[in-house]
């Protein structure tokens, strides 16, 4: 017989709202802080929004992006992004990298002085080393990317929303929403607390935790679509658990899976993808808590017309009904 890695078992009967006023107080609680937090100690902007100079270099020998920031460093400029770019059509001793400074204090670019500076301290480690374009980008493009930003992730968040009001009754749509939101505020309030760089590829970890976390919500919401239709009787409390609990080995897998791969590139990844891999990382374990923990509590308290002709199910037993007793645990 083959073997099967069983990380929970086939069947539980695990009643996730035993303890929901604390789940679901603690998930409030945390987006609370978490914008407490983001608008008292802000956020570390990475030159995608505060603004800065580009530096595009050309060599004859291969570029050492830790060479390169270690003769840069004793500059003291701040913020410094240096990537090496490739394209099939160089020459094989044609190297370019990218080199981005932050925008100093009082400043919207470098100085001439600070770049004859920053190609001193290059040349110093490959003399081949040429500056082929310098490039600045003010505070009031920068705004505009922000602005722009903020849409992108508002527009997701209202697309998903359209798409599960479609799909599913408008309280699941409301609660998937919900939930999303407190996936989001609590990511950034972290990136807040710990003053991580927040730059472009940020919104791009922000933008895919919103699909993941949806992803699982709606796996959660078919199945508990699937089981209205085949539990009729059924509470809509005992319901959703057994929705829960059907679906709990899938979502176990998927996110432990998941967190594999991302902890070995936070790992081993490197500074340059650091930041959007732990935003990655987290967003798997707070979207996956989200899904159990806040979209079906909001279910629940806003209650389904499971019947036209009565009252909601589920908007007047919020966290009042318990479990069978058939073996249940917590």
């Amino acid at each position: 017989m083959a073997f099967r890695l069983k990380l929970v078992p086939e069947v539980t009967h695990w009643d996730f709202f035993r303890h929901a006023w604390a789940t679901f107080g603690f998930s409030v609680l945390m987006v609370v802080a978490s914008i407490i937090v983001t608008i008292t100690m802000g956020l570390n902007f990475g030159i995608d929004f505060r603004g800065g100079t580009t530096i595009r270099t050309e060599s004859t020998g291969a570029v050492d992006v830790g060479a390169y920031r270690a003769v840069m460093t004793p500059l003291d400029l701040g913020d410094v992004a240096i990537s090496e770019v490739f394209d099939p059509t160089f020459a094989a001793d044609k190297h370019v990298a990218m080199i981005r400074i932050q925008a100093q204090e009082g400043a919207e670019s470098i100085s001439p002085e600070v770049i004859a500076r920053v190609e001193t301290a290059l040349q110093g480690y490959d003399k081949s080393i040429k500056f082929q374009s310098v490039e600045s980008v003010g505070p009031k493009v920068s705004g505009e990317l922000i602005k722009t930003a903020i849409e992108a992730v508002l527009g997701a968040t209202l697309a998903i929303l359209a798409y599960i009001w479609l799909r599913f009754e408008w309280q699941m749509s409301v609660g998937a929403v919900i939930a999303l939101v407190h996936d989001i505020t609590v990511t950034v309030g972290i990136f807040a607390l710990f003053q991580i760089k927040f730059d472009l590829t940020i919104i791009a970890a922000l933008l895919t935790i919103l699909g993941y976390s949806i992803n699982d919500t709606v796996v959660i919401f078919d199945r508990l679509r699937e089981n209205l239709m085949k539990y009729k009787t059924m509470p809509l409390r005992d319901v959703m658990n057994l929705s829960v609990n059907e679906t709990l080995s899938r979502t176990v897998m998927t996110s432990g899976t998941t967190l594999i791969a991302l902890i070995a590139l936070l790992v081993l990844g490197g500074d340059v993808i650091r930041g959007f891999v732990f935003a990655m990382t987290w967003g798997v374990v707070v979207g996956t808590y989200s899904s159990v923990f806040v979209a079906k509590n909001v279910v629940l308290f806003l209650g389904l017309n499971r019947d036209p002709k009565k009252k909601a199910d589920g908007a007047d037993k919020f966290f009042t009904e318990k479990m069978p007793d058939n073996g249940s645990k917590s």
